[in-house]
């Protein structure tokens, strides 16, 4: 901490000969780089943090979360069980000059959901399985079945150019029809985007902002104090009130141990229970975050979203009881693989390594293995190179269990460790439950029995917290995103 703090005041006493910010132009500090600039293949923060500003979907919200029309001119109506129908804008382009219409959004829709894409982000759009153009600006939206979200899910599903995104080099040169324009990415540095003259709604404040890659959260600190960057994510809980502004809010975001109920010592229930059993989770809330969060509640749900049982509280710190588990299982003393990352998440490593204390107090022989953020997520998406446990902060920007359900929850998921055919009967009949009462029973049964079986350590929800420039005006969103078009300078 102190060395941290050293690095503080030696960057801040050099603030005089720092290059001067344009009044126009902000500095975003990202603890990671994105993996790709392809905005539907990969489950990465860095990459949504940056394409955000580049593209639109065809729902939106506001800064509360409010589901409104974005590229879609109205809310999509429902014509049939199966069928969602879409209204577009008109005179909207992509930044390279393609026409966004009806055949940008089938193409959109069909791309990210072929299964030869494999796309990480599938597990928002799971019901869907079909787009047709009926005209020009007008799309039906075809599901596998009744699905009530259907318009949530279109809020996250980024819309690109049909001619563009076969392009070889896509990944890396992305073009939308957001406010902002790609400019450059220096690979390792930073991206530069600048905003978008022909852009179809309101003109943004900020002429052009730079994403800088800065994995150490306390150099992203020391930039913060010494006016090299406007805006930093994860700020340590502790510096809130030595910055010049501070933003937090309770967040979307959720982390938690996955373990692996199909092979290693986590096969066994017993085994799970006595690793959930083990963690201080309060300890975890008020020592790594000084209260910036909140114990979870014995699932991968806020109390704010649909599916959110109140049946279930968390598992109790109970190490006696862990041991005694363990002994029961024949496992005491077993050796357990943690795969983490650092520096994508706030206090990431700080939690992987608190855990595996806590395991290592109760008998066992936690190996934490560290990887960088695009090995990490290659492991994460890979179940036969995710060990017997592996931490991931999840978000749920759909605030609807189906995505965190399908996705960590369901056997087959892109997160699922488990082949609970039971479970996943219940998630699928909530799915295209269209009865509220209904769905949320169905809900209310998945959460027990996720809990009972004990297939994740739930450890907290987490705020987010920003470290803010003086002369940066931003009162920050509910999903967690960075839209710049929502900043102005002072």
């Amino acid at each position: 901490m102190n060395a941290i703090r050293r690095v503080v005041c030696i960057v801040a006493g050099l603030f005089l000969i720092a290059t001067p910010i344009l009044a126009q132009e902000i500095t975003i500090a990202l603890g990671s780089e994105p993996t790709t600039l392809d905005p539907q293949i990969r489950e990465d923060g860095g990459e949504r943090a940056v394409n955000d500003n580049v593209y639109e979907t065809l729902m939106t919200r506001l800064p509360d979360g409010k589901l409104t029309a974005g590229l879609a001119a109205a809310e999509p109506k429902l014509i049939d069980a199966k069928t969602w129908e879409v209204k577009l804008r008109a005179g909207i382009q992509f930044h390279n000059g393609e026409p966004f219409n009806a055949d940008a959004v089938v193409h959109s829709v069909k791309r990210l959901i072929d299964p030869g894409f494999k796309s990480e982000q599938i597990s928002f759009f799971s019901t869907i399985k079909d787009a047709k153009k009926v005209d020009d600006l007008t799309v039906q939206i075809i599901t596998d079945g009744p699905d009530p979200i259907l318009p949530g899910r279109l809020y996250w599903m980024k819309m690109v150019p049909p001619g563009h995104s076969k392009d070889p080099k896509f990944a890396e040169t992305p073009v939308g029809t957001g406010p902002y324009k790609f400019v450059k990415w220096n690979r390792g540095q930073n991206v530069i985007l600048e905003t978008n003259p022909a852009y179809w709604g309101a003109k943004p404040a900020i002429q052009k902002v730079t994403y800088r890659f800065v994995s150490d959260s306390g150099t992203r600190l020391a930039g913060l104090m010494a006016g090299e960057f406007d805006l930093i994510t994860n700020l340590l809980p502790e510096f809130t009130k030595k910055v010049p502004q501070a933003i937090h809010m309770l967040g979307l975001e959720h982390p938690i141990i996955i373990l692996n109920a199909d092979g290693g010592p986590t096969k066994d229930v017993r085994v799970r229970k006595a690793l959930n059993l083990a963690v201080d989770k309060k300890a975890l809330a008020e020592g790594l975050f000084e209260g910036y969060a909140q114990i979870a509640q014995g699932q991968l749900l806020s109390p704010s979203f649909f599916g959110f049982s109140k049946s279930v509280g968390p598992y109790p710190y109970d190490p006696e009881k862990a041991k005694a588990l363990l002994k029961e299982a024949g496992a005491a003393g077993a050796t357990i693989e943690v795969i983490g990352t650092a520096g994508r998440w706030l206090k990431d490593r700080e939690m992987v390594e608190a855990v595996a204390g806590y395991w290592e107090a109760v008998g066992l022989k936690p190996k934490v293995r560290i990887f960088e953020f695009n090995e990490y997520l290659n492991r994460l998406f890979d179940r036969k190179t995710r060990g017997d446990a592996i931490f991931v902060v999840s978000s749920n920007e759909l605030m609807d269990a189906d995505k965190s359900f399908s996705a960590y929850y369901k056997a087959g998921g892109t997160g699922s460790s488990n082949n609970d055919k039971e479970l996943a009967g219940m998630i699928d009949a909530a799915r295209s439950e269209t009865d509220v009462a209904k769905r949320a029973t169905l809900y209310d049964q998945a959460v027990k029995r996720a809990y009972e079986q004990a297939y994740f350590v739930w450890l907290l929800n987490i705020e987010d917290i920003y470290g803010v420039s003086k002369r940066l005006a931003w009162p920050g969103r509910v999903d967690a995103k960075m839209l710049v078009s929502e900043m102005k300078v002072k």
